[in-house]
C-alpha cells in the first residue's frame, strides 16, 4: 500500500508540476510578446524625431546614418521614406539576417526590396509619419510593422531561455522535494495502518487484550480509537460469554441434579412418589422451561425474527395481574408494594404476551433485588402520545460503571448472587429487546445502596415502516 500511495502522490506531483510549468511558460510568452509589442510601438513613435534630428545633423539623408536607424527598428518593420514631392528616399528594413550578421542593408535606388522570408507575421499594421524640420516638412515615412512582436532578438531569446531554465530548475527542485515528502508522508500514513492490521490479526487469533497506541487526531487516529473500542467490546462480550457459560451450566445443572436425586430416591424407596415430592420436581422442570423460553425469545428477538402479534392492550389490568401473581413472593419478603394507575384505561397497540414478559421481568427484578422490608413502587401514567411505566425499588442499587451494561445479555451487576437471588442476566436483555420491538424507550436511574428506578415509554400506536 505504501508503494501505491507513494507512486500515486508522485504521479500527481509530476502532473501538477508539468501543467504548472507549461501554463507559466505559455503566460510568460504571451506577456513577453505583449511587452515587446508595446516597446516596438514606443520605438516607432520616436522614429519621426530621430529622422528629423539625423537630417538636421547631416544636412542630407546620409545612408550610413539611415543604416544605424535601420538596426534600431523593430524586427520585420519596413519604413518607406519619401520626400515632400513623393520621390523615394530610402526603404529601411530590419530582418533576422541583418541582426544575426550585424549588418544593415539599404537600397535607395531599388527601394531596398528586402525579402521578408525570414519573418512571418499573422497580421500587419501601418502608420504614416511626417518628418519635420525648422523650415517645414522634410519627408513622409510610411511604416509597415507586425501587429504582434515575435521573440527574434537574440538578447530576448537569451533572456527567455534563462527564464525557462530557471523555471525548469525550480520545477526540478519542487519535484525532488515532492518525492521526499511523498516518501515520508506515505510512510507516516501507512505505519499506523500496518500496526492496526497487525493488531487485528492478533485479535483474530484470540488475543483480545491487543490495543493500538496512535495519538493523532486525524482519520487514522479516529480509526484507532474505533478499533480499540471494538476490541474493548469484543473483550467484554467474551467475558460475558464465559460468564454466561458458567451461569447457564449452573442453571441447568442445579435443577437437573435435583430431579435426578428425587428419581434415585424414588427408585431406592427412600422417598415416596407423593404429591409434595412430585411438585418439587415440577418446580425444577418449570425453571428449566422458563430458562429455555427466555433464551429462545432473546435469540429470536436479536436476529429480528420475533414477530409481534399486535392488538389493543390495556396496560392497567395487565400490570395488576402481574402484581397479583408476584404478591405471595413480595409478602414473603415483607416488602411494601405501592401501585399507582389512572382511573381510565391505558390502551396501546402491542403484543400482550411479550408485554407481560417485559413487565413481569421488571417487577420480579425489583422484588429480587429489594432488601427485606423494602418498598416497590409501580406507576402507570398516560399521555396523548405514549404510556409511561415506572418500576422503582429500594435496595442495593446499581453502580455507575454497571449502568451502561445492565441491558447487555448475560450481564449481572452482582457476580456473587446465586440462582435464588440473581438470574443469568437474560431478563433485562429481553426487556430491552421487547421495548425496542414496540418502538419504545427504557432508561434506568439508580443510587448505590438506596434505590433503582426503571422508566419505560411505549407509544400508543406503532409506526409501520413503509416499503
Amino acid at each position: 500500500m505504501r508503494t501505491k500511495l507513494f507512486l500515486s502522490t508522485l504521479i500527481i506531483a509530476i502532473i501538477t508540476l508539468t501543467f504548472s510549468m507549461l501554463s507559466v511558460k505559455f503566460v510568460f510568452k504571451q506577456q513577453f510578446s505583449v511587452y515587446l509589442t508595446q516597446a516596438n510601438e514606443t520605438i516607432l513613435e520616436q522614429l519621426p524625431s530621430r529622422l528629423s534630428a539625423l537630417y538636421q545633423t547631416k544636412g542630407t539623408w546620409d545612408p550610413t546614418a539611415l543604416g544605424e536607424v535601420t538596426h534600431s527598428l523593430p524586427m520585420g518593420t519596413v519604413v518607406t521614406l519619401t520626400d515632400p514631392n513623393g520621390k523615394l528616399i530610402a526603404t529601411l528594413t530590419n530582418t533576422m539576417e541583418d541582426m544575426m550578421h550585424g549588418q544593415g542593408q539599404m537600397d535607395m535606388s531599388m527601394g531596398m526590396g528586402m525579402s521578408m522570408s525570414s519573418y512571418s507575421a499573422t497580421s500587419w499594421k501601418t502608420k504614416t509619419f511626417t518628418v519635420s524640420g525648422p523650415l517645414g516638412p522634410l519627408a513622409t515615412a510610411e511604416v509597415r510593422y507586425p501587429a504582434t512582436a515575435q521573440i527574434l532578438n537574440p538578447q530576448d531569446v537569451l533572456f527567455q531561455s534563462a527564464v525557462f531554465r530557471s523555471l525548469l530548475f525550480a520545477g526540478g527542485l519542487a519535484l525532488l522535494f515532492g518525492i521526499i515528502l511523498s516518501y515520508f508522508t506515505s510512510r507516516q500514513l501507512v505505519a499506523p495502518l500496518r500496526r492496526l492490521m497487525q493488531a487485528a490479526n492478533r485479535i483474530g487469533h484470540g488475543h483480545l487484550d491487543e490495543r493500538v497506541s496512535i495519538r493523532s487526531k486525524d482519520e487514522v487516529g479516529k480509526l484507532a480509537n474505533a478499533f480499540n473500542a471494538m476490541a474493548d467490546n469484543l473483550n467484554r462480550q467474551e467475558t460475558l460469554r464465559k460468564q454466561f457459560t458458567a451461569d447457564i451450566a449452573h442453571e441447568l445443572r442445579t435443577p437437573l441434579t435435583s430431579i435426578k436425586s428425587y428419581i434415585e430416591a424414588f427408585q431406592d424407596g427412600v422417598l415416596p412418589a407423593d404429591q409434595e415430592n412430585l411438585s418439587s420436581i415440577q418446580e425444577e422442570i418449570d425453571r428449566l422451561v422458563d430458562l429455555s423460553s427466555d433464551l429462545k425469545d432473546l435469540n429470536v428477538a436479536e436476529i429480528g425474527a420475533l414477530q409481534l402479534s399486535l392488538k389493543p392492550v390495556d396496560l392497567k389490568p395487565l400490570l395488576e395481574k402481574i402484581i397479583r401473581s408476584l404478591n405471595p413472593l413480595i409478602q414473603e419478603k415483607k416488602l411494601t408494594l405501592t401501585w399507582h394507575a389512572p382511573q381510565e384505561p391505558v390502551t396501546m397497540s402491542g403484543d400482550e404476551r411479550l408485554l407481560t414478559r417485559l413487565f413481569y421481568n421488571l417487577v420480579h427484578n425489583a422484588y429480587r433485588y429489594s432488601n427485606s422490608g423494602g418498598q416497590i413502587t409501580v406507576a402507570l401514567t398516560k399521555t396523548p402520545d405514549f404510556a409511561e411505566i415506572k418500576v422503582k425499588n429500594t435496595g442495593m442499587g446499581i453502580s455507575e460503571d454497571d449502568l451502561p451494561l445492565i441491558f447487555e445479555r448475560f450481564y449481572r451487576a452482582d457476580k456473587s448472587r446465586t440462582r435464588e437471588t440473581g438470574g443469568t442476566g437474560i431478563g433485562l436483555a429481553l426487556v430491552r429487546q421487547i421495548t425496542d420491538l414496540h418502538q419504545g424507550t427504557i432508561t434506568v436511574q439508580s443510587k448505590v445502596g438506596q434505590e433503582t428506578e426503571f422508566i419505560i415509554r411505549l407509544p400508543n400506536e406503532l409506526k409501520v415502516a413503509e416499503d
